[in-house]
């Protein structure tokens, strides 16, 4: 009878001990299912003609800091890109103040009205920036940013480089054709333009 009990309480520990193990197995399996479905979810494939390129989706916070350096970049070269040329004027303007708010359309206007553009024409000017950097904080929306820059104004008889330093906030909008990577320029003004050096032609 000790025997048959003995054997009894072996057939239900080895019992007990299976069905612990298939637990563990089936939760580890299930496990291991869900982390290669998350990566499969973050991986896409493009294909082109005969081939497919695997691409990886990542966390935008990412590439953020890289995304608004970009836009204010673009932004200040379409509006500070000018030749002595209406239609290239209008054009650039057009793109930049896509990019952002009434701050900066109220420039344009200032600048309009002051004959800045009709002095770049009369005078066969072509006026090119480089943008230096942009020092941006991402921690808090809209994000902040500064501009260092250096303003070239080429004229037949001298040329004049000019440091520009302005700041504003970015929020972030729908994405379009006219603005490519989402973001609207705010509160864009001016810190510094002055002249750094004129060299004669």
């Amino acid at each position: 009878m000790k025997n048959l009990e003995t054997a009894f309480q072996h057939v239900r520990g080895f019992t007990i001990a299976i069905v612990i193990g298939a637990f563990v197995t089936i939760g580890f399996t299930a496990w291991q299912d869900k982390q290669r479905s998350l990566a499969l979810q973050n991986k896409v494939y493009i294909i082109s003609g005969n081939t497919a390129w695997s691409a990886v989706a990542v966390d935008k916070s990412a590439y953020l800091p890289m995304e608004i350096r970009g836009h204010v970049r673009a932004f200040h070269e379409a509006f500070f890109t000018l030749d002595p040329d209406e239609k290239v004027i209008r054009q650039n303007l057009s793109k930049a103040l896509y990019l952002a708010d009434g701050s900066a359309k109220k420039v344009y206007d200032s600048l309009s009205v002051s004959g800045y553009y009709s002095g770049i024409i009369a005078g066969n000017i072509s006026q090119r920036i480089n943008v230096d950097s942009v020092q941006v904080d991402t921690r808090v929306s809209p994000y902040h940013f500064r501009c260092y820059a250096t303003l070239h104004l080429i004229r037949s008889t001298s040329n004049v480089s000019q440091s520009l330093i302005t700041e504003g906030d970015l929020r972030e909008v729908s994405r379009s054709d006219n603005n490519l990577l989402g973001f609207l320029i705010e509160h864009w003004n001016t810190i510094e333009n002055k002249v750094l050096t004129v060299s004669n032609h």
